[in-house]
C-alpha cells in the first residue's frame, strides 16, 4: 500500500493543502504535503517547491514552499478496484455558443488582427459520486507519458490532470521546452498524415518561441517535429533546447513562454484580451502550469525545475467536475470540426469519470 495514498486520503479529509504528481514514464509518485493552510505565493519564481500558475499571467502564482511542507517520494504501486465505478451525466456545454465564438475568431483572423487564437470550454459532469484515489488512480494507470497529478488547497480548490506538454525543464542553466499543436484521433490501422493547417499551427508555435528566446538563451536548438500519443490522441511535438544568458532569470524565462501559443494564440496579448473578452467562463489554472521549481527531489544534488502545461485538467466542485477543453483557430478552421475536436478531448477525462 502507498503511504503517499494514504496521506492523500487523511490530508483531503481534513482540510490539509497537498499535491501528489507523477512524471511522464516514471515509475515513482512524489508529493508535498503541507502543514498548515495558509496561502503563499511566488514572486520571482526564486523559491524552492512546487507552483501552481493560473491561464492569465499577470494573475499570482501559488507556491507550495519546500520549507513548509513535508516531501515524500516512493514507489509507484497501482492496484485499482475496478468495481467501483464513478457514475456521471455529462452536460454539453451549449454547442451554438462555442460555435459562434470560433466563427468571430476566424472573422477576426481573416481582418488581419491575429493569426491565431486558442478557443476553449467548460463542460460540466455531474457525478453520483466521487472517490478521490480512484479517479487519481485511473489517471495514473491511463496516462503512463502524461505529467499526472492532484492538487489541493482549501481556499482554492481541487484539480486533477495528466498533461501531455512540458513547459519547461531547467538544470542549472540548461533548458528543455517543446511546442506542441496539432490535434488528431489516434487510429492503429492508418498511416498518419498531418494537413497543412495543424503543420502551419505548429509552425507559428515553433517560430514564436524561437523569437521569444532570442535575447535571453544562446546555442538553440530545434529538433524535428514528431507525432507523440496522448491517451487516443495525437499531436505533433518539437523539442527546443537551449542555454540561459548569465543575465537572465526563470522569471525571464517562464514569462517568455507562458502562456504559448498552443494555449492563448498570436500575437499573444491580442489573442489573450480576445479570450478573456469572449469565452464565457473563468479559466482559472487551466492551460497555466505547474510543477517543481528549484527543486532538488533526486539523488543528484543539483537544483531543478520541471514546469508543466496544464491541459487536460479538471476542477472538482461538491458533485460536479468541470472538464476545460479547446482547440487553435486559424484562418483554416472549419467551426463545426473544431467543436468535434473539443468533444474528441473531452472523452479522455470523462473516460476516468
Amino acid at each position: 500500500m502507498n503511504l503517499i495514498f494514504d496521506k492523500i486520503h487523511a490530508s483531503y479529509s481534513t482540510k490539509k493543502p497537498f499535491v501528489a504528481y507523477r512524471k511522464p514514464n516514471s515509475t515513482e509518485i512524489s508529493a508535498f504535503f503541507m502543514k498548515d493552510d495558509a496561502l503563499h505565493y511566488s514572486k520571482n519564481y526564486n523559491e524552492s517547491g512546487f507552483v501552481f500558475a493560473p491561464f492569465n499571467n499577470e494573475e499570482n502564482t501559488i507556491l507550495f514552499p519546500k520549507e513548509n511542507a513535508e516531501f515524500l517520494q516512493e514507489k509507484l504501486e497501482l492496484k485499482i478496484d475496478t468495481s467501483v465505478k464513478e457514475p456521471f451525466i455529462s452536460s454539453h456545454s451549449s454547442k451554438e455558443n462555442h460555435i459562434k465564438i470560433i466563427k468571430k475568431a476566424i472573422d477576426s483572423i481573416k481582418m488581419g488582427t491575429m493569426q491565431k487564437v486558442v478557443i476553449s470550454r467548460e463542460e460540466l459532469v455531474f457525478l453520483e459520486k466521487f472517490v478521490l484515489i480512484n479517479v487519481f488512480k485511473k489517471l495514473l494507470s491511463t496516462y503512463n507519458n502524461a505529467f499526472v497529478y492532484v492538487w489541493y488547497h482549501p481556499k482554492i480548490g481541487l484539480w486533477l490532470g495528466a498533461t501531455p506538454e512540458t513547459l519547461l525543464e531547467v538544470e542549472q542553466a540548461v533548458f528543455n521546452t517543446m511546442s506542441l499543436a496539432g490535434t488528431q484521433v489516434a487510429n492503429s490501422n492508418e498511416h498518419i498524415v498531418w494537413k497543412s493547417k495543424e503543420l502551419e499551427e505548429q509552425q507559428l508555435v515553433t517560430d514564436f518561441i524561437k523569437q521569444q528566446l532570442k535575447n535571453i538563451a544562446n546555442s538553440l536548438k530545434i529538433n524535428k517535429t514528431e507525432t507523440i500519443k496522448a491517451g487516443s490522441l495525437l499531436h505533433l511535438r518539437t523539442k527546443v533546447s537551449g542555454n540561459l544568458n548569465k543575465k537572465s532569470t526563470l522569471k525571464e524565462l517562464i514569462a517568455a513562454l507562458h502562456p504559448t501559443p498552443a494555449v492563448c494564440g498570436l500575437p499573444r496579448n491580442v489573442a489573450k484580451d480576445f479570450i478573456l473578452e469572449n469565452e464565457n467562463y473563468q479559466r482559472s489554472f487551466y492551460t497555466g502550469f505547474l510543477g517543481e521549481i528549484n527543486f532538488n527531489s533526486s539523488k543528484k544534488g543539483k537544483k531543478e525545475t520541471h514546469l508543466f502545461v496544464n491541459l487536460r485538467c479538471m476542477k472538482i466542485n461538491n458533485h460536479k467536475a468541470s472538464i476545460y477543453v479547446g482547440g487553435g483557430i486559424t484562418k483554416d478552421s472549419i467551426a463545426n470540426k473544431e467543436w468535434e475536436e473539443t468533444v474528441s478531448k473531452s472523452k479522455t477525462m470523462n473516460r476516468v469519470l
